[in-house]
């Protein structure tokens, strides 16, 4: 098959659509991030590729702390109205059902099924973003998003932006088992 060149491009799938939380100014403020994933297991990190003109990141410079809220699906247009609008001319403290964690400086969404509460730990900065990466103080679960007593990604429904063509989507079909389909 041939390949077309696109450029240097951080073309990955599939991207999740958070809400990055950060109290700002005394109030919650979130914002929407495609760019957010996993950093390490020891300690439990997450990192986030912020702009540098977010508002929630003067937050997490002045707290030191921020969460990362995972959407269902249902709530796509909440999650857009966060990415399209700035918490310095919109208010959207009142948004969420928000909630506080062990920190207690890192402003928490009830309305979605995954909650992590983070602590920073490294801010590095890329040129037009800066990458912020928390040690994870605290997850929580919705209790309905547990099968067996662990974590159904089917029950949490994430919600999933595609990069290109701009849309949100959900996840598909389970196409095998992970660590078992390689043996054969």
């Amino acid at each position: 098959m041939e390949k077309v060149k696109l450029g240097p491009e951080p073309l990955l799938y599939p991207m999740p659509a958070v809400l990055v939380g950060a109290k700002v100014d005394e109030k919650p403020n979130f914002m929407t991030a495609a760019w957010c994933g996993i950093a390490a297991s020891k300690p439990p990190a997450i990192s986030v590729g912020l702009h540098k003109v977010r508002h929630t990141l003067k937050g997490i410079n002045e707290q030191g702390t921020f969460s990362i809220n995972v959407p269902s699906s249902d709530l796509a247009q909440k999650v857009d109205y966060c990415g399209i609008y700035s918490g310095r001319k919109r208010d959207k403290s009142h948004l969420f059902q928000v909630f506080y964690g062990v920190l207690e400086t890192a402003p928490l969404i009830g309305d979605c099924p995954v909650n992590i509460e983070c602590k920073v730990i490294h801010s590095l900065d890329l040129g037009s973003h800066i990458l912020v990466v928390g040690e994870i103080s605290e997850t929580y679960i919705n209790e309905d998003c547990l099968t067996d007593k662990k974590p159904d990604p089917l029950k949490i429904d994430p919600l999933i932006y595609t990069t290109g063509v701009t849309q949100y989507q959900r996840l598909g079909e389970v196409i095998g088992k992970a660590f078992h389909m390689g043996k054969d």
